[in-house]
């Protein structure tokens, strides 16, 4: 029975929602949308992954490329 005083901290990325599926699959999903200029970029809003460092690089590279985008077209 769980009491709600747990010290234990899911693990989290900030500006994601991060999900643990049944089968221990870790779901990333942006908590804003990406720039449209990010999007068409390829820049992805949801990512998963088979454990919490894998979709964190993940999250990483996305974040990478929407800064990209929108640093090219704010040059």
């Amino acid at each position: 029975m769980h009491d709600g005083t747990s010290t234990t901290t899911a693990p989290a990325i900030p500006g994601w929602r991060l999900i643990i599926s049944d089968t221990g699959r870790f779901w990333a999903i942006r908590n804003r949308a990406f720039p449209r200029t990010a999007l068409c970029v390829g820049a992805e809003p949801t990512v998963d992954a088979d454990t919490f460092e894998e979709v964190q690089a993940a999250v990483t590279e996305q974040e990478e490329k929407a800064r990209g985008a929108v640093a090219g077209v704010s040059s």
